[in-house]
């Protein structure tokens, strides 16, 4: 089961609870699941109890308690536990790589045009929560308030460039005002930036170098735990960044993808008078799959993606 199979399995828990009379209230069109902060309870973590519960007139633990016993023997979960005043914890069944692969597709960017005016921070900000929000389906909420950039930066564009200034106040909380120096304009390890848009590049070289050793991917299983868990993530991550208007859990999530495939790359490709094999077109596939998203993301935030670097 990956995550986004969680979230929808919960959402047919409520359905199925609310028709068996066991719950009242709405049922809701989605449910956000994210993965678990370091030291909780399992993997993955939603409280929708809570969201159910303003319409039930019942306790949250109690609406967590009946989705529990309902999760509990879905194939795929491994566990299901309570937590807190009503929260609810899963841990999965690891992810098929193949099927995780296969499951990624480009993703639709739908062009939002930037709000006809506003300061440069602000059209930033609103223009990639609405693509975020129109990627996944969900109606525009009311303008996000966005501190501007500070005026002893003075003219943003013009020293950093289009790309660096968006990562820049895409990268910080909305309310927050964002930083901005020289390490914008690194072309290293040390720049968030260069390392998405790297590792997007990586991702496109991998696959012309493995057209010219004359294989080409296909999806299969691969020994990356890393790299499938942040993969496996990513739909839980957009949805996340829609319902909290927030693009910088979208532009984490970039930087925590490209460097488990920065530190993956170095097992797709054949070593020396090594023959491609299976696991050889099983790797590219996964990596050809992480740069699909890597370029999705950085369109939704309006960011260039070069295919060379």
């Amino acid at each position: 089961m990956t995550p986004a199979d969680l979230s929808r399995c919960v959402v047919s828990a409520v359905r199925c609870a609310v028709e068996d009379g066991e719950l009242g209230g709405a049922v809701p069109a989605r449910v956000v699941v994210e993965r678990t902060r370091p030291g909780g309870v399992g993997e993955y973590a939603t409280p929708v109890a809570f969201q159910i519960a303003k319409g039930a007139g019942v306790r949250p633990a109690e609406v967590a308690e009946v989705l529990a016993r309902r999760l509990g023997g879905v194939a795929g979960i491994e566990r299901v536990e309570v937590t807190g005043a009503g929260f609810l914890n899963f841990s999965l069944s690891s992810v098929s790589a193949a099927r995780l692969v296969r499951d990624v597709r480009r993703p639709a960017v739908i062009e939002v045009p930037d709000p006809p005016s506003g300061e440069l921070r602000e059209r930033l900000v609103r223009a990639a929560v609405a693509r975020i929000e129109a990627a996944q389906g969900v109606r525009p909420g009311p303008a996000v308030s966005v501190a501007p950039v500070a005026r002893r930066d003075g003219d943003v564009l013009a020293r950093y460039g289009a790309d660096a200034v968006a990562w820049a106040v895409l990268t910080t909380p909305a309310r927050e005002t964002p930083e901005f120096g020289d390490a914008l304009l690194v072309q290293g390890e040390g720049s968030e930036l260069h390392r998405v848009r790297y590792a997007h590049a990586r991702a496109h070289a991998l696959v012309r170098n493995a057209e010219q050793l004359g294989f080409r991917p296909e999806p299969g299983e691969v020994d990356a735990p890393a790299l499938l868990r942040v993969l496996a993530d990513h739909p839980l991550v957009l949805e996340a960044a829609a319902h909290h208007r927030a693009p910088e859990r979208l532009a984490r999530h970039l930087v925590e993808l490209a460097d488990a495939l920065l530190d993956f790359q170095y097992r797709v490709l054949p070593q020396g008078d090594e023959k491609p094999s299976a696991a050889h077109r099983a790797r590219l596939a996964l990596a050809e799959a992480a740069g699909t998203v890597l370029a999705g993301g950085l369109a939704l935030l309006g960011i260039d993606a070069p295919t060379r670097l």
